[in-house]
């Protein structure tokens, strides 16, 4: 694992102004991630972990401290250049899918590169299902395809443009035990192949499937510790009983 962090914040603050009310959503903290990493991001609502998460993808500024992302100074950068690299050096995957509903499973792949210019968009995001599981549920609408499989064209779509992080809010939150099993299948799967995956989840479970856990409550991070024996969510599965169609279950 290279000793150059892919993410390194210090310092960093985050205030909300509501009126003559100052929340302070971030207070003063420092955090270092390894390229390769697979890193949950815990604590109970409003302890800042989403505020954090925004900060790092690029979607908020930081009132104050520093961000460096591969090396560049992201907290400098203006909205254009934010853009660039959310778009370049980011992938997202959301509780909710925030897949469009009228638009086919190979289509919603192919958003993030209507942004980069690509000429082989078509073949890019075939290949993200595939990777997926997905290959031959490319011409699906949402409304054809289980929660799982949703969440799995979500990935897909964050997975397109190569990007250098995944981040992944509450992935699992909408779904069964069992899907949920195979969706962090995936993200294990991807974080040995060597993507740095970033996980917020209230589930103390599913932070257990990852590497390492950064503990936060009111705007401070209050642990950073390894996970010594991360659960392995293939091993999970095979203890679980199967109760969905066979023509349902995807290879992951």
């Amino acid at each position: 694992m290279s000793t150059t962090p892919i993410i390194r914040i210090e310092h960093l603050t985050k205030t909300y102004t509501m009126g003559t009310t100052h929340v302070h959503a971030l207070r003063g903290i420092s955090l270092e991630i390894q390229p390769g990493e697979m890193v949950a991001i815990m604590g109970p609502s409003g302890s800042g972990k989403s505020t954090l998460m925004n900060i790092i993808g690029c979607l908020d500024r930081p009132t104050d401290g520093s961000y460096w992302l591969e090396g560049l100074d992201v907290a400098q950068m203006d909205d254009d250049r934010l853009a660039e690299v959310r778009n370049a050096r980011m992938g997202f995957v959301f509780q909710q899918f925030n897949l469009l509903p009228r638009t086919s499973a190979l289509r919603q792949v192919e958003l993030p590169m209507l942004y980069s210019g690509e000429d082989n968009k078509e073949a890019r995001a075939r290949a993200a299902l595939a990777a997926v599981g997905l290959e031959d549920r490319g011409s699906h609408k949402p409304a054809e395809m289980s929660g799982g499989q949703q969440q799995r064209v979500a990935i897909a779509r964050a997975l397109v443009n190569d990007p250098a992080i995944i981040m992944a809010d509450e992935p699992t939150g909408a779904l069964d035990t069992r899907t949920g099993q195979e969706v962090l299948a995936i993200f294990q799967r991807l974080n040995r192949e060597g993507k740095t995956i970033l996980m917020v989840t209230h589930e103390y479970d599913v932070g257990q499937h990852c590497k390492r856990v950064v503990r936060f409550k009111d705007g401070h991070i209050i642990a950073d510790e390894p996970v010594e024996n991360p659960l392995d969510a293939l091993e999970e599965l095979a203890r679980l009983p199967r109760y969905r169609d066979e023509d349902e279950e995807d290879e992951l």
